[in-house]
């Protein structure tokens, strides 16, 4: 039986901010039992839902020492969906009404949580062969590993692997009080080690000291290796380009089901996903006050409202797109306040064109998917993204640009052939976008068969964890080669 420990600053349910706690929480899910002992340990925030915490058992204390600070915390238990869970408890680090805070207060909160996680081994009886780190906030544990734990014999065998989710997010702080944050010897605060930029980088850490360094796709494991897309460690990634490993994420079928799915009016596959669909436009439009439209050609957003999720191209024609098409959008996101802004005064501006919810609920989320025609993803950079699988899984006809997962997983419609399963634009152009919607929607309002078979391959594609699974096992499978 291969152990797998994966550490994370969050996780699905029991916490998320994003997407990197959808792939915490359900990857483990998927790796075969009989051969896997799959496991994750989170920090436990007090800002998670009561019925959680209520039901979290404890498991032991231990003792961690950070430079010259001694902190206790408490080790506590619980499963859910079949995975046992361990949260690392301290009062001092894990309170506030965010998982997250200030970079100078989450730097040392992620230091303690990395060098907890490596003291819990300890306690919880459960040594992993593989210990899988994911994005900044674990970056140090690998460096910990290495420098302070590798000699004691308990901990010799352990192999590391770094999950990088985006890179934009390093964790980047004064190197002097990092120094004093770790108590670490000199060398790991070098250009060999952490330091970039006359900074202290945890995410550097993980690249440099893990055995393998993974990212969320094939395509965005090539894009980080540049200086476009690295964000400054395009230089360190292509000198440890030899255990960078790029492995798409996949989708949680049991949840994303539009066959089973209670949030949705009509529950449909790829066989009635025409005549469904309709019924769920219909919905969906009621309940976001647009006209009740058949022939109209809707489109969804679900996103965070930011610059990476390409919402200056959208800003830059959004006015005139919809004084001149024949259309509707239905937006559900919160973020940055200028999009937010932009949104409400084009819903008061077009109120039968555009429909802006500016909040999430699940619900809603899967009232777009299943009832909009075409789902818009026009993204500066995406590592993975899961919005553009849901979409496919749903029968809503990805419109996306050519970058990291939205290259790798919608396969542009090919008017010769029929073959594809979306739309895609290669430049961060706001015309470009535009003219590729209006290809979508000359394709849905001129040629139904075509349309509806572009709807049926995307639902027929598989993006469930399966395949990816298996691309994390032969991973592993290597690394545990050099324990024997």
């Amino acid at each position: 039986m291969n152990k797998i420990l994966f550490a994370s600053s969050e996780a699905v349910p029991y916490i998320k901010t994003g997407g990197l706690a959808d792939v915490v929480g359900s990857l483990p899910k998927y790796f075969d039992p009989k051969t896997y002992d799959v496991r994750i340990i989170l920090p436990r925030y007090a800002c998670m839902d009561r019925k959680f915490l209520e039901k979290l058992c404890p498991v032991a204390e231990i003792t961690v020492e950070l430079g010259w600070r001694k902190q206790r915390a408490g080790i506590l238990k619980a499963k859910a969906d079949g995975i046992q869970y361990y949260f690392v408890d301290n009062a001092f680090y894990f309170a506030g009404e965010k998982p997250y805070g200030e970079i100078y207060q989450d730097v040392e909160k992620f230091a303690f949580f990395s060098k907890a996680v490596l003291e819990a081994i300890r306690a919880i009886d459960f040594v992993p062969d593989i210990l899988h780190c994911n994005d900044w906030q674990t970056g140090l544990i690998p460096v910990f590993l290495e420098k302070a734990y590798r000699s004691q014999a308990l901990y010799q065998k352990i192999r590391t692997v770094f999950s990088i989710h985006n890179i934009r997010f390093q964790g980047r702080w004064k190197l002097h009080e990092v120094k004093d944050v770790l108590g670490l010897s000199e060398d790991v605060f070098t250009a060999e080690g952490i330091e970039s930029y006359g900074e202290s980088n945890y995410l550097k850490g993980g690249i440099v000291y893990a055995d393998a360094v993974t990212t969320v796709s094939r395509s965005y494991a090539m894009e980080i290796m540049t200086p476009e897309g690295g964000e400054g460690l395009d230089g360190v990634l292509r000198r440890y380009s030899y255990k960078l490993f790029g492995i798409v994420n996949g989708l949680d079928y049991t949840v994303y089901n539009p066959k089973k799915d209670r949030l949705i009016s009509a529950p449909f596959d790829a066989k009635n996903a025409p005549a469904k669909k309709a019924a769920n436009k219909k919905a969906l439009q009621k309940k976001m006050g647009l006209p009740v439209r058949a022939d109209v050609f809707l489109i969804g957003m679900v996103s965070r409202m930011s610059e990476q999720k390409g919402f200056d191209l959208v800003a830059y024609m959004l006015d005139a797109f919809l004084s001149k098409e024949d259309v509707q959008i239905a937006v559900l996101g919160t973020g940055e306040e200028r999009y937010e802004s932009m949104f409400r005064h084009y819903a008061e501006t077009y109120p039968d064109r555009l429909a802006a919810d500016i909040s999430y609920s699940e619900a809603a989320a899967h009232r777009i998917y299943a009832g909009a025609d075409a789902f818009l993803m026009p993204s500066l950079f995406e590592p993975c993204g899961l919005s553009q699988l849901i979409a496919l899984r749903y029968g809503t006809v990805p419109i996306v640009r050519e970058t990291g997962g939205l290259k790798d997983t919608v396969e542009p419609y090919n008017k010769y052939t029929k073959e594809g399963t979306g739309f895609s634009f290669a430049n961060y152009n706001a015309e470009e976008m535009t003219e590729v919607i209006r290809m979508a929607m000359d394709l849905y309002k001129t040629q139904k068969p075509a349309w509806e078979g572009l709807m049926r391959r995307g639902m027929q594609r598989d993006f469930s964890w399966a395949g990816s699974v298996e691309e994390y096992e032969r991973l592993y499978e290597d690394l545990l080669q050099t324990m024997k």
